[in-house]
C-alpha cells in the first residue's frame, strides 16, 4: 500500500469524530466523513508503521444504517451534519458507544476499569436532542465563492476545504429566519457589490456574518463581520433586515470591524446601526442576556436537558461554595446559586463576565460571583476553598498545569461537562492518576447529524484505605540518612530540561541570523522519529497543509537539536 493508490473497502466503525475504519489485506485504515457500512472508494494520503489514512473519493454503495433521505441540497458536499441519512436512533447509539469506548481505554490505563474491561463506573448512555432540526441558536457564515473566481457565496465551507463557500440557504440546523436572513444579506452584496476576503492575499472586505437567535424568546441579533479596508453605507442593508417578514425579532444589526489576519470571528471595533447589541434568552426559568461573542451552548433546548443532567448529578448543594470553572455567561452558576451558599464563576473572556454578572442581577442573585481571567492564574488568587467543583471547559480540555491546582483543593465530588470525549478522556487519565473515580457518565447529544456530543462525568475523590508513618532522622552516626548522599541521588536523578521550541528558535536567530517557524522545527523532529508532546491545543486536523523548511533552515534546525543534545 502506497500513498497515492486507490483502493475499495467497507467502513467497518467510526471512531470519535469522524474517523472511518476500512481494512485492506489485513492494513487498517482511517478515513473521514464516512458512514459506518458505506463502501466507499478513498486514496492514500499517509501511510505510516501501524496505519494508513486516506481521503473519501466517492461512495460506492450506502450503508444499511442510511434509511433517511437527506433534506439538505448540500447533503453530502456540506460536511456540517454528515449523519442526517442516518436514523437518529443509530445517530445516538454510535456517539454513546463512541464515548464509552474512549473512556473505557482511558480508565483501564489509569487502571479504573480492568484489564477484562469490567467498569467500576455506571455509564447511562444518551440524552437525545429535544429537536432534531433547528436546534441552532448561533451560526457563523462565510463570505468566499464555491469556485475560483465564481460568484458571491456565504454560508459554510465544503467538506475539507479551507477555502470554498456553500451557499447554505437552506440549512436545517438552524431556524428558518437564519435562511432569511442570509438570503437577504447575500442578495444585497450581489446588488451592491464588495470583495470578500481573501485569507492568503489578506484583503478584501466581507468576512462573517454571525447570527444568533434565541430558542425561547425568539429575539435575533444580527453580525456582519468585515475589515476596515472599504467603508460603504449599510443603512440601506440594516433597512432591509428590519423589513424582513421573521418569526422571531431582530433586537440588535451590528458591524464588528476585524482586521485580524487569523480567520476567526473577533471584534476590533463594535458599530450598532440599529438596536442592541445583546438580546435575551431563557433557560430553566432563568434569563440570561447574550453578547455577539459570549459563550452559551448552542442548543437552547439542549442545554436544560444537559444542565438539568449536571445539576442531578452534582446533589445536595446546601451550604456549600462551588467553583463554576469555564463558567461562559454564568448559566450552570445561577442554577446552582438558589440550592448553593455561594457560587464563584471563572472565564477567561472578559465579555462574557460582564454578562454573567448582569444576568445574576437579572435573576435577582446575590450569591454569585464572577472573575475575568484565565483559570490558571485566578485559582491563585481565589482565597475561598471550594466545597464542590463544576467544570466546563472548551473543547481543548484542561491546561496540565489548571488541572493540578484543581485537584490539590482535593474536594470529594467534581462535575466534567465536556464537548470533546478526547480531551475529556485525556484529563480523566490525570484526575483518576490523582485519586479521583468516574462515578457516573451519561451523554447529551446537543448535535443532531453532525459528529459532535456532550458527555456529563461524576468524579469522586478515593481517599487512602491507611496510611504508614516512617520516621526518618537526618546526620551522622547509625541509622541516620546522610544529608550529602541525598543531594547527591537528587543530583543524579534530576530530570533534564525540557527543551523547548522557543530555545531552539533563539538559538538558530543567534548562530545563523535567520529565524524559523515552530511549524519547520515539528516537521524536522517529525522526520526523525523524535518525541512529539501533546499539546493542550493541539487541534486534530490541520486548516492549512504543513509547513516544509528549506534544505538550509533543515540543517540549522538539525545542528540546534545536536546542540540541545536531543540528537
Amino acid at each position: 500500500m502506497k500513498k497515492g493508490e486507490i483502493y475499495e473497502g467497507i467502513v467497518e466503525k467510526i471512531d470519535f469524530p469522524n474517523k472511518g475504519l476500512v481494512c485492506v489485506d489485513g492494513i487498517r485504515v482511517i478515513v473521514k466523513n464516512a458512514i459506518p457500512g458505506q463502501k466507499i472508494r478513498f486514496r492514500i494520503h499517509k501511510k505510516r508503521k501501524d496505519r494508513c489514512e486516506g481521503i473519501l473519493l466517492e461512495v460506492l454503495e450506502n450503508s444499511p444504517m442510511e434509511v433517511c433521505p437527506p433534506v439538505c441540497k448540500n447533503f453530502p458536499a456540506c460536511g456540517g451534519c454528515m449523519y442526517q441519512t442516518m436514523d437518529y436512533g443509530d445517530q445516538l447509539s454510535m456517539k454513546a458507544s463512541q464515548v464509552k469506548e474512549l473512556l473505557d481505554g482511558a480508565l483501564k490505563k489509569s487502571g479504573q476499569v480492568d484489564s477484562q474491561g469490567g467498569a467500576e463506573y455506571i455509564f447511562e448512555g444518551i440524552c437525545p436532542s429535544p429537536l432534531q432540526w433547528g436546534y441552532r441558536n448561533k451560526m457563523e457564515f462565510s463570505f468566499g465563492d464555491s469556485y475560483k473566481d465564481g460568484p458571491l457565496a456565504l454560508g459554510l465551507h465544503k467538506k475539507a476545504s479551507t477555502y470554498d463557500i456553500l451557499t447554505t440557504d437552506d440549512c436545517k440546523i438552524v431556524h428558518s429566519d437564519f435562511t432569511k436572513i442570509l438570503k437577504c444579506v447575500l442578495d444585497y452584496f450581489t446588488l451592491y457589490p464588495q470583495p470578500f476576503y481573501r485569507k492568503m492575499q489578506h484583503e478584501g472586505y466581507l468576512r462573517h456574518l454571525l447570527v444568533r437567535r434565541a430558542q425561547v424568546t425568539g429575539e435575533i441579533l444580527v453580525n456582519l463581520v468585515t475589515t476596515s479596508q472599504v467603508q460603504p453605507d449599510l443603512s440601506g442593508l440594516a433597512d432591509k433586515l428590519k423589513k424582513l417578514p421573521l418569526e422571531g425579532r431582530i433586537t440588535g444589526i451590528l458591524h464588528i470591524i476585524n482586521d485580524s489576519l487569523a480567520d476567526v470571528v473577533a471584534s476590533d471595533e463594535t458599530r450598532i446601526l440599529f438596536g442592541n447589541d445583546y438580546f435575551y434568552e431563557e433557560i430553566l426559568g432563568l434569563k440570561f442576556k447574550i453578547t455577539p461573542f459570549s459563550f452559551f451552548q448552542t442548543n437552547s433546548l439542549g442545554a436544560e436537558v444537559l444542565y438539568s443532567l449536571a445539576r442531578s448529578y452534582i446533589g445536595d448543594t446546601k451550604d456549600m461554595t462551588i467553583f463554576d470553572l469555564y463558567s461562559g455567561t454564568g448559566t450552570i452558576a445561577q442554577i446552582l446559586a438558589p440550592v448553593a451558599r455561594r457560587v464563584i464563576g471563572v472565564e477567561i473572556v472578559e465579555e462574557a463576565v460582564i454578562a454573567a454578572r448582569e444576568n445574576a442581577a437579572l435573576n435577582h442573585l446575590d450569591n454569585c460571583q464572577f472573575i475575568a481571567g484565565d483559570v490558571l492564574k485566578v485559582l491563585d488568587m481565589i482565597k475561598e476553598k471550594p466545597d464542590f467543583i463544576v467544570l466546563d471547559p472548551p473543547r481543548d480540555g484542561i491546561h496540565p498545569k489548571a488541572l493540578e491546582k484543581i485537584i490539590d483543593y482535593g474536594v470529594d465530588r467534581m462535575v466534567y461537562i465536556s464537548c470533546k470525549p478526547t480531551s475529556l478522556a485525556r484529563d480523566l487519565e490525570v484526575l483518576i492518576a490523582r485519586g479521583y473515580r468516574v462515578e457516573r457518565v451519561k451523554c447529551v447529544d446537543m448535535f443532531p447529524g453532525s459528529v459532535h456530543v456532550e458527555t456529563v462525568v461524576l468524579l469522586s475523590y478515593k481517599k487512602p484505605d491507611s496510611t504508614i508513618s516512617v520516621k526518618v532522622e537526618f546526620g551522622e552516626g547509625e541509622s541516620k540518612v546522610l544529608l550529602d548522599n541525598i543531594a547527591k541521588r537528587a543530583e543524579a536523578y534530576k530530570p533534564k530540561e525540557r527543551v523547548t521550541y522557543k530555545m531552539i528558535k533563539e538559538y538558530i536567530e543567534a548562530k545563523y541570523g535567520f529565524k524559523v517557524h515552530t511549524a519547520y522545527i515539528a516537521e524536522v523532529k517529525r522526520s526523525l522519529g523524535l518525541p512529539m508532546y501533546d499539546a493542550p491545543n493541539a487541534v486534530e486536523e490541520l486548516k492549512q497543509s504543513r509547513k516544509r523548511p528549506t534544505a538550509e533552515k533543515v540543517e540549522a534546525i538539525k545542528d540546534a537539536l545536536k546542540h540541545f543534545k536531543m540528537i
